[in-house]
């Protein structure tokens, strides 16, 4: 799960990026890039980190330009090396960069055919890399020293017949324009909005409409499930339908954990969607423990905080905030490794004993994972003096693996996958546990936005959209993206490519 942001502005492109980006850091922790075009030229700047540690203001002189795009990764392929931060680029046809957020599922194949029958070189392990040339063959065919709406519409059609999985990008011409991608299903979000300057109508291409808000855009609409929109360098907005598009299934887990409160997705406020996940959570408990002991609900901070204030005051109980989270700790899903997840939860919290000692406590979490965190907070809040510690999910358990840009690839990382809510409990040390239901998880988005009837589930339910997931395919994505995986690739070296690339765009 990754950032996106790409820009056509009459200036500074490459700080409208970095503030950008800057509101996106949540999407990924592990690297960041800027590219620019200047009347041309390309302008790069990639490296492993935040935001903040890989652009000092000598990086940000040397990014100028009208247009450029961004990202912050999310490493669901594993290697942590400086090869694989983005954007990517290929110079022909035109000079093509790319940010991309999602996973191709049919990447073998592309690979192959890349190699065979496009005569293009793939020099990372990375999809985003293979969907790039994939867009550079595909628009090269166009044969014109200048492309134009047309043409860059051609080979986005050309994209969706080659390429499958849950995708979002934003791609520049070098000296034409920007183009945004969102495949078929429209499982990865992608939004676009306008601003009126002096320089006339600029716009910028998002994953979350909070970059947008961040520098003064005004929301147009999201990218539709299979659309391309295209702005060229001089302003102009061309947009078109490059597939028939599938059934709109966004994914269910952005408005869980992934986007922030503040956003709108496919319409869908996901403030006001957590909000939901939290009184319909807070009704469940009331059903089957009509007689239960809480005395005080505490969330885990900070994306269940929506949640757990909701239920509370659903069942009349008093909210409380029992956890200082240390601010400085990046977000312990998306931490590369489980040793470097385990050792950062107790950096990350800290309990007020006060809240807990005595007390019987309902934690609430927006999901579990791999319960190693839940398992380790349950213990903190025992350590703190707690009576009783309950535990609720504003999520249903996760029990398969994900295959469309969320680093959960192995069933047998997943702490639910092929156990009852009973065994889960006992795992994570709970004196009782309490998941949300799939319909109303599913129903608390679907409020937002009556004219989303389906989802992306497949982590809760194993339903796998774009049809070609088997058990052969899963077998083979654990084998490479499993933590013992990374772990092996690690002792072993980074991955291919890392000293071809690292070096050419990451000066000091």
């Amino acid at each position: 799960m990754c950032g996106l942001v790409g820009v056509v502005v009459g200036a500074d492109a490459g700080m409208c990026v970095y503030d950008a980006l800057t509101v996106l850091q949540h999407r990924g922790q592990d690297a960041a890039g800027i590219m620019t075009s200047d009347n041309g030229k390309l302008n790069l700047r990639k490296n492993n980190g935040l935001v903040k540690d890989v652009f000092r203001e000598r990086h940000m002189r040397r990014l100028t330009g009208q247009m450029g795009i961004g990202h912050v990764r999310y490493p669901t392929a594993g290697s942590s090396s400086p090869a694989l931060a983005q954007p990517f680029y290929v110079n022909s046809p035109y000079g093509l960069s790319l940010a991309h957020n999602g996973n191709l599922t049919n990447i073998s194949e592309l690979s192959r055919d890349l190699f065979k029958s496009d005569l293009r070189h793939i020099n990372t392990d990375s999809d985003s890399e293979v969907l790039l040339n994939v867009f550079a063959h595909e628009l090269q065919k166009c044969g014109k020293m200048e492309p134009g709406p047309a043409d860059i519409f051609a080979a986005v059609a050309g994209v969706h017949r080659r390429c499958r999985g849950g995708f979002a990008a934003v791609i520049m011409l070098a000296g034409y324009g920007i183009v945004g991608i969102r495949d078929r299903n429209g499982i990865r979000p992608l939004i676009f909005g306008s601003r009126t300057t002096d320089n006339g109508v600029e716009y910028m291409i998002a994953s979350e409409s909070v970059a947008l808000d961040s520098q003064g855009f005004s929301i147009v609409r999201d990218v539709a499930p299979g659309e391309a929109v295209y702005i060229d360098v001089r302003g102009n907005l061309h947009a078109q339908l490059c597939t028939e598009p599938g059934q709109h299934t966004p994914c269910i887990f952005e408005h869980v954990y992934f986007a922030r409160p503040d956003t709108l997705m496919d319409s869908i406020s996901v403030y006001k969607a957590r909000m939901r996940m939290g009184i319909k959570l807070g009704d469940k408990l009331q059903k089957i423990r009509p007689h239960h002991d809480i005395d005080v609900v505490i969330p885990i901070p900070d994306t269940s905080r929506t949640s757990a204030l909701e239920l509370a005051n659903r069942l009349n109980i008093k909210y409380r905030e029992g956890f200082v989270k240390n601010r400085y700790i990046g977000r312990t899903f998306i931490m590369p490794g489980q040793s470097q997840r385990q050792k950062s939860v107790k950096q990350k919290l800290n309990a007020i004993d006060l809240e807990f000692r005595g007390k019987n406590v309902l934690l609430v979490d927006d999901s579990i994972v791999r319960g190693t965190t839940s398992k380790q907070i349950i213990q903190m809040a025992r350590d703190a003096g707690a009576n009783k510690v309950y535990f609720a999910s504003a999520a249903p358990a996760l029990r398969y693996p994900n295959v469309y840009g969320i680093d959960m690839p192995a069933a047998s990382e997943l702490i639910a996958a092929g156990k009852t809510d009973k065994e889960v409990e006992k795992l994570i040390g709970a004196d009782w546990l309490i998941y949300q239901d799939l319909d109303d998880l599913i129903a608390s988005a679907a409020e937002g936005n009556p004219n989303i009837s389906h989802y992306e589930c497949s982590v809760f339910d194993g339903k796998y959209i774009t049809g070609d997931v088997d058990e052969v395919y899963l077998k083979r994505l654990e084998s490479t993206r499993s933590d013992a995986a990374k772990k092996s690739r690690k002792k072993g070296g980074h991955a291919k490519g890392k000293n071809l690339v690292a070096d050419m765009h990451n000066d000091a």
